[in-house]
């Protein structure tokens, strides 16, 4: 059984997002998220008035006739959500938890993908591949997505972004929108760059960034304690000294950085979204940069 207040944010995150993507977003999704193009359907005999660049030499060569190829438009895409669901998610200060915030993102991006009559599938991990679930259509998948991120529960606590992507690559062949989101902690960005370059050759690949800013500051009090979410590890640090304090700012500040420059070294987008703002806001702003590209 689910607990009621799972059920209430559940529904609470269904409607809001099914509103977010309806008011805000129409149209904005389809403008810059288009079908790979087109694809092979058949051959025919060659017809006057048909263009010579689409004959099929090769038939036409064996069959003694001329040969066409025909084809046809690609009428849907298929967008892929790796989510990650590793301990480092349960952080949160006074805006709510990353894993809220990364249960709405995802929530947003599949009722766009659903509205564009687009097929979504989710790909859960952590320090290991959770869950696979294959991409499908329908506000009723949408649903399942959410309240899998709200229930699932993992058997890792760790992060490997990279056996993510790996999983990505082998399982799906046609050209995908794939949506990595993550707070990127745990092993090194090193360890998940080329991953991220060969699946960015295959696939239209963005990288999702969900963060807290408390993460970046000790609270201003004596000796704290901070404890490393994913591997358990403890550091007691002397909250009320100016050089603790900007050491532990500076550390986070410069992984925090490291993981930009591994999505701009891979030349993949790097969307940043804080648990204290609007997730149709940040979409909002990346839908237009990547529209303007576009043009």
């Amino acid at each position: 059984m689910i607990p009621a207040h799972i059920i209430k944010k559940i529904r609470q995150i269904h409607i809001k997002s099914k509103r977010t993507v309806n008011t805000l977003m129409a149209g904005q999704y389809r403008s810059v998220f288009r079908g790979s193009g087109i694809e092979f359907e058949e051959v025919r005999e060659y017809a006057p008035g048909d263009e010579v660049k689409s004959i099929d030499w090769n038939v036409s060569a064996r069959s003694g006739k001329v040969f066409v190829k025909l084809y046809r438009e690609e009428r849907e895409s298929i967008v892929m959500l790796l989510v990650d669901m590793s301990a480092s998610l349960g952080f949160g200060t006074k805006f709510g938890r990353k894993l809220e915030k990364t249960a709405e993102l995802a929530s947003v991006l599949a009722f766009n993908a659903i509205k564009n009559n687009d097929k979504v599938g989710v790909i859960f991990f952590t320090d290991r591949v959770e869950k696979y679930i294959p991409p499908k259509k329908g506000a009723s998948h949408v649903w399942r997505v959410i309240k899998e991120i709200f229930t699932f529960q993992p058997e890792g606590i760790g992060t490997d972004v990279a056996q993510a992507l790996d999983f990505m690559s082998k399982i799906s062949k046609k050209r995908s929108f794939v949506f990595v989101i993550s707070d990127f902690l745990g092993r090194s960005g090193q360890t998940y760059e080329k991953a991220l370059r060969i699946l960015g050759r295959r696939h239209e690949v963005v990288g999702v960034r969900v963060y807290d800013n408390g993460a970046f500051h000790l609270p201003r009090t004596g000796m704290v304690t901070v404890t490393d979410f994913e591997t358990g590890g403890s550091l007691v640090l002397d909250a009320g000294d100016t050089r603790t304090r900007r050491w532990y700012t500076d550390a986070r500040q410069t992984a925090h950085a490291d993981t930009a420059q591994v999505f701009s070294r891979s030349r993949i987008d790097l969307v940043d979204l804080c648990t204290e703002e609007s997730v149709s806001d940040v979409l909002t702003r990346y839908f237009r940069l990547r529209e303007r590209r576009l043009r």
